[in-house]
């Protein structure tokens, strides 16, 4: 059983098994699992021409199968660049391949010296295992759970371990053997080495694969998918997170609540469809407008919510009126904005005309301009709570409404 031929198929076996469930991922679309999958084939094929080397012709069972396999780990490390949005191109690694297969033909027809071949083999895969284990490291999501990638990183540096460690031993000439599956002591620890480092870090993969699936439904869960919000649940669980943290450190943080106005005449007169349009617009613009650390929540129909971290009461109305202006913007006419949703948007301002000139309240000048929305701004005070903070943003929104709507009011100062 621990002949080095029986250990190089159990490794096929994984290999192969490990390509089952990776395709099993593919539907998911999930960014390099396909080059995953691709290189496990190949593995697979590298392997078991490896296991027939003694059965001669070495051009397939050496030269083709060393190759192949550096070729293998390197679309496992372009794989990983893929799946942490990285440019797949890795042209050292691809360097390195070449250098493989000239080495071993050098080493083997020119200059015939099996431990410089194995030597080279191990360098060169040592370096890509490192490599695939600091990116695992480097690259994890924020906010994501560590072990899927902490697992992908260790596995990865077991492999350069174990090539690094033969390469060095095989290089400096401790061992000497005659063929590459020489049933030695350490020849056989090694492959048994590899029957663990090569599945487990197909586990690994597996692992990233379904830590990026469960990414893709928590964000679905937690943003409305119409406009791109968090949901209401969401947003307050986070929006209290940030809370906590400013009453922590005394640090300043803005609230405003906004209301999209007269959206049930668009519903009424257009349709939901023509609604749907109107909020998806909106949502393209806030997010375009707020800070990677602002929050922007839907709490419900055509009201919303902004939370500006480190953010005074005067920045923050001045924020808030630059959204509502770009807003407007999309249908005045603004070169930058406006020809790309002047068609998407033309029933929304119809509808909000309409209900100008038929006396449904509103800022009649400012009819023609289409989707407006009116806002309220507070911030936070010693002793706020969310609510007590939404509470009073709230009674601003109504007074904006009170005043003729498409405007930002600040709560006033206690």
């Amino acid at each position: 059983m621990l002949d080095p031929v029986n250990i190089l198929l159990v490794t096929v076996l994984s290999s192969i098994m490990s390509l089952a469930i990776l395709g099993s991922l593919r539907p998911a679309r999930i960014p390099g699992v396909g080059r995953w999958m691709g290189a496990y084939v190949m593995a697979s094929v590298a392997l078991v021409l490896a296991g027939m080397q003694r059965l001669g012709m070495p051009l397939v069972t050496i030269l083709v199968s060393n190759t192949l396999l550096a070729l293998a780990i390197t679309r496992v490390l372009q794989g990983c660049r893929e799946f942490f949005g990285l440019s797949p191109r890795v042209p050292l690694a691809w360097a390195g391949c070449t250098a493989v297969g000239a080495g071993i033909a050098w080493w083997y027809w020119i200059t015939p010296d099996l431990a410089a071949r194995i030597a080279l083999v191990s360098v060169f895969h040592a370096a890509v295992y490192g490599a695939i284990g600091g990116l695992a490291l480097r690259h994890r999501p924020p906010g994501r759970p560590v072990y899927s990638y902490r697992f992908v990183t260790w596995a990865a540096w077991l492999g350069a371990f174990a090539h690094g460690l033969r390469g060095l031993i095989y290089g400096t000439g401790l061992i000497q053997q005659s063929t590459l599956l020489d049933f030695t002591p350490f020849n056989v620890v090694y492959l048994t080495l590899g029957i663990l480092v090569w599945p487990a870090l197909s586990i690994g993969m597996v692992l990233l694969a379904h830590d990026r699936m469960a990414e893709r439904l928590e964000r679905l869960a937690s943003r409305d998918e119409l406009t791109g919000a968090l949901t209401r649940r969401a947003f307050v669980t986070q929006a209290g997170a940030l809370l906590d943290a400013a009453r922590a450190s005394g640090m300043s943080c803005a609230l405003a609540i906004v209301d999209i106005d007269h959206f049930k005449g668009i519903n009424d007169r257009y349709g939901h469809a023509a609604g749907d349009r109107a909020l998806a617009q909106f949502g393209r613009v806030i997010a375009a407008g707020v800070r990677e650390s602002d929050l922007f929540g839907r709490l419900g129909g055509e009201e919303f919510a902004l939370l500006f971290p480190a953010m005074a009461r005067e920045d923050a109305v001045m924020r808030v009126d630059a959204l509502r202006v770009a807003a407007l913007a999309v249908r005045r006419g603004d070169p930058a904005t406006a020809h790309e949703m002047a068609h998407e948007m033309a029933p929304a301002g119809r509808a909000l005309q309409a209900d100008e000139r038929a006396g449904a309240g509103g800022d009649a000048s400012t009819a023609h301009q289409g989707l407006t929305f009116s806002a309220g701004v507070d911030v936070y005070q010693d002793g706020d709570t969310l609510a007590s903070l939404m509470a009073r943003a709230d009674a601003a929104l109504y007074e904006a409404k009170s005043r003729g709507r498409n405007r930002v009011v600040s709560a006033a100062v206690q």
